[in-house]
């Protein structure tokens, strides 16, 4: 494993062009909490505040290489992934979970849809990440709609999300981190499902704010970083949080439509 102000976090993702979410979000999440960011580009994208307007597939020959190289030379110490388009390219990433044994964490971000509302998910591939890329994952990140996505039936409210983390993290033999942000009120929760079943929660006020995009991406690529470093779980999982919720309240009000956090704030100061 990394020192605790190292980390080597191969990201496995799409890129937006705009630079709020994606692989452009995972690099600077990872570097912002002092961690080394490697991708592998599953596809292009363009994008702005305003929704994904293109998808351009990057092949799977080209997705392999991307990592085979990165994983030779440089070495991993978690892996990340966010948009994985289809069922070729999960596939991409389970071989490499094989090939590595027990020994590097996967932390999966499911996204399905973009903010937006587009799909970046073939409807096809979810098949492909329930039964082949889950049961790799040491942590899983899903917000209420892919949790539904994902489970094939609906998450209404509160009372409901624990008994859905403990479905999910049942599917990974990992950990869940649910994250509650779709539900209405005040107050933003999150329930994190230990790969022991222990139960942890997470609270705190929503900032009302159309400068989230990019969010999910921006977690658990923060998480990865924790865990890449050493940290255990919670602590992973915490110190993203906290750093997430200053990247929104600090947001630069860039777009016209969802803009992009801070990923930088612990640089320059905010």
């Amino acid at each position: 494993m990394g020192t605790q102000t190292h980390g080597r976090v191969l990201i496995i993702a799409g890129s937006d062009s705009g630079g709020g979410a994606g692989i452009q979000a995972d690099i600077k999440a990872v570097t912002a909490l002092g961690g080394y960011a490697m991708t592998a580009i599953t596809a292009l994208t363009a994008q702005n505040t305003e929704g994904v307007h293109d998808v351009h597939p990057v092949p799977s020959p080209f997705l392999r290489w991307q990592i085979d190289v990165v994983v030779e030379d440089l070495g991993v110490d978690a892996i990340k992934t966010g948009m994985l388009h289809d069922a070729d390219t999960i596939d991409c990433v389970v071989d490499l979970m094989r090939a590595s044994g027990a020994g590097v964490p996967l932390i999966v971000d499911p996204v399905m849809v973009a903010q937006s509302g587009a799909s970046l998910l073939d409807s096809g591939a979810v098949g492909a990440m329930v039964e082949r890329l889950l049961p790799h994952a040491a942590l899983l990140t899903p917000n209420l709609p892919e949790a539904e996505a994902l489970l094939g039936r609906a998450v209404p409210d509160e009372a409901a999300m624990e008994q859905a983390a403990r479905d999910l993290q049942a599917m990974t033999g990992g950990a869940v981190l649910l994250k509650g942000g779709h539900l209405p009120g005040n107050a933003l929760r999150d329930v994190l499902i230990g790969p022991d079943g222990r139960t942890r929660r997470f609270q705190h006020a929503r900032i009302h704010t159309r400068h989230t995009h990019g969010t999910g991406c921006t977690l658990a690529s923060a998480i990865a970083t924790g865990i890449a470093q050493g940290m255990p779980l919670d602590h992973a999982v915490a110190r993203a949080r906290d750093y997430l919720l200053e990247a929104i309240r600090t947001a630069p009000g860039l777009g016209a439509g969802g803009g992009p956090v801070n990923h930088c704030h612990t640089v320059r100061g905010g």
